[in-house]
Order: C-alpha cells, then structure tokens, then sequence
C-alpha cells in the first residue's frame, strides 16, 4: 500500500467532535478520509470530508479496505458510539466477527484497544483524537459565577474518589453523588442518563463528577462535556458539574458557561495532585 502523507483517517461516531477534527485538520493542510458509522455519524459531517465511506458498526474489513485504498497511514478515532447498539445493531463482516469473538472483556477500552490493534497491525498509525484539537480541554478553576460551598467541595471529593474507582473498572467515568453518598454510576447507558437517573433519585442539588479513566488512552474515549450536560443537569435541579482539568474534552464552553450561569450551576475543572489532593 502506498501512503499518502497529506490524508488523515477518521473513524467518526456521533456529535459535533467529528466535525471540528475534519475542519482542523484540514485547516493544518490534511485531506480528510471520513469512516461515517450508519445511524450515528451525521450527513453534515460526511458532507464536511473530502473522502467518505459509510460503514455499518463492525465493518471492520471495509474500514481497513477503504483506508487501504485511499492511501491513509494515520487515523483518528473521534465522536461517540451508542454503546447499547452492541446488543442489537452490530453488524460485523468476517474481518469485525473475528476480532468481537476474540475479545473476553466487551466493556469501551478493551474494544477499542482491540480494533486500534488490528488498524495498527494494517500499517496504520491510531493517533490521539486530539492532535489538532488541544484547545478544546477542559481548563481549571472555577468557570461559572457560582462557587463550590464546602458541602459540595466534600461531595466533588467523595465523587472523584468513586469516579476514579469505576473508571479504574472500565465501567463509566461519571459518579451523581449527594450528601456523600453516590445515588447513580455511570455504565453503558451514557452520562447523560446517568445525571437523570441520580436527579430523579436524590431529588435536587446532586453533584456530577466525571473524570478519566486510569491509565486513559489519549486515542479515544476520552470524557466530553458540553451544553447538553448543564441541559440535563438544569432539568433535575442539578447543583454543581466537576470534570478532571486538561484529562477531557469541553465544548461549546461559551454557551456551556452561560446555560450554567442561568441555572445557577457551578461549573469546575479539577486536577488532582500527586499527594492526591483536588486542586481547582
């Protein structure tokens, strides 16, 4: 296979990361070769590429057959995936069928780490989904108006503790917690269902925290807020959103910061210390 040094693969999921990688890439002078996933990828995105090839969920020989074609030797994997679709929409080619079937653990990582493997194996280098995208981590210190109080200080700390645990699991980077007691963990379902779920349980004032994984691989599935997270969290009578600082991915931080602001959300990026104590 010949590569062509001035394209760049892009496996995309959902949501509107897939779209600011195609426009910063190409604004770095990389022609765009777009995977587009059926029922998750949007037309705006396939639009946006200037190479695209759809693909259903486990299509992985046609991924690896399109790459090949077009000259591709890095890649990128950007956007989400609905993770319950592996229950009832995954329809693998012989190439996808072999790896599902050798993969013990079907939790995020060690799929992802199993398909990046296999691309790897083609010739084709997986690079961390945020090599043209570094402004958009989250910062720290506080962002919003309102200020963590002292509860709710206790509370991001009890939170990133157990954040940190299920991550550590490969289960979910996001823990609802309220008065130091963990009222919902994320898991398949996704953050969003998470925050409703611990909203509808503790009734009002929960605190989210999300952080990354231990041992976070860079090249996908890093942790992603936006709007629709202060949306969620406004809709249960949330109080306070906490994300590890520079480990995750913020966007629409404008409209974020002032959708928290008229809610009267306290919005923080955090960074835990070597001696493992939060810093905000």
């Amino acid at each position: 296979m010949k590569i062509d040094p001035t394209k760049i693969g892009i496996i995309a999921g959902s949501g509107q990361f897939p779209l600011l990688f195609i426009q910063a890439a190409q604004k770095a002078g990389r022609k765009t070769v777009l995977i587009a996933h059926q029922n998750e990828t949007s037309e705006e995105v396939a639009d946006a590429a200037d190479e695209v090839q759809w693909v259903k969920l486990g299509q992985l020989g046609k991924i690896l057959k399109f790459f090949h074609k077009q000259g591709v030797g890095e890649t990128v994997f950007v956007g989400a995936i609905t993770k319950t679709r592996i229950f009832k929409d995954i329809l693998p080619d012989m190439k996808g069928l072999t790896l599902w079937n050798k993969i013990d653990s079907k939790q995020d990582d060690a799929i992802l780490r199993a398909v990046a493997g296999v691309i790897e194996k083609e010739g084709i280098k997986v690079l961390e989904s945020t090599c043209y995208l570094q402004h958009l981590f989250f910062p720290q210190g506080v962002l919003t108006k309102k200020k963590p109080d002292k509860n709710q200080r206790k509370d991001i700390a009890f939170g990133w503790k157990n954040a940190r645990g299920i991550g550590g699991m490969d289960i979910g980077q996001c823990v609802v917690v309220r008065n130091c007691s963990v009222v919902a963990v994320e898991a398949i379902e996704g953050t969003d269902a998470c925050i409703k779920r611990g909203g509808v349980l503790a009734k009002e004032n929960v605190v989210v925290v999300k952080v990354r994984k231990p041992g976070q691989d860079f090249r996908f599935d890093l942790p992603a807020t936006g709007i629709k997270t202060i949306e969620t969290l406004a809709s249960v009578n949330g109080a306070v959103l906490a994300v590890e600082a520079r480990q995750s991915l913020l966007f629409d931080p404008d409209a974020m910061i002032h959708a928290a602001d008229e809610a009267g959300i306290v919005v923080v990026g955090v960074t835990e210390l070597d001696d493992g104590t939060l810093e905000y």
